[in-house]
């Protein structure tokens, strides 16, 4: 499904072995997601979007968002016709949403759960 844009769940120790360099001590990755090249880390502190951008992917943005600066989220079920779900997080400061589509076997809810979790301590 990443090839039609779509994000799916991968493996949290790889993740963590292949993201190493950007974690702080003792920072765990609870869930990651796919989209084609880019990556959505949840560690436990903050949410880590891995944009690849240009034809080889070579060159890749890091954007750390630490959990209290979400000001709130939103995330869309899938349907019987349109087969993604949709997560949108408002960033203090920003008036337009960062937005993620997940294919329909991601299960939206957890994702809900894991941003309550942290965003609402």
């Amino acid at each position: 499904m990443a090839l039609f844009g779509n994000a799916h769940t991968i493996d949290t120790g790889q993740a963590q072995q292949d993201f190493a360099r950007l974690l702080g001590p003792g920072e765990q990755v609870h869930a990651a997601y796919l989209l084609i090249r880019d990556t959505i880390l949840f560690t436990d502190r903050r949410l880590i979007l891995v944009d690849k951008q240009g034809i080889t992917g070579k060159k890749v943005e890091y954007h750390s968002v630490p959990y209290r600066s979400i000001t709130h989220f939103a995330v869309e079920t899938a349907g019987t016709f349109d087969l993604d779900a949709e997560l949108k997080i408002w960033i203090s400061g920003s008036a337009t949403p960062i937005e993620k589509t997940f294919t329909k076997g991601v299960d939206i809810y957890e994702v809900q759960a894991i941003l309550t979790q942290f965003v609402a301590k």
